[in-house]
């Protein structure tokens, strides 16, 4: 099992792993609907993010 940073370094990021906290407060039956919802987050946040024009240096 890998260990998940407590901080990935983007708040966005951050706050959608931090819900996955409560998959241990939910029955097994209702995990998916939670992986579903923070792969969507994940997904959203990742398109959001602006790609590097041609000749400029990534961050």
């Amino acid at each position: 099992m890998s260990v998940v940073p407590e901080e990935t370094g983007d708040e966005r990021v951050d706050a959608i792993v931090a819900g996955l906290g409560r998959l241990g407060e939910l029955p097994v039956s209702e995990h998916v609907a939670v992986f579903d919802e923070a792969f969507s987050a994940l997904e959203s946040t990742l398109s959001a993010v602006e790609e590097p024009t041609p000749g400029e240096s990534v961050r």
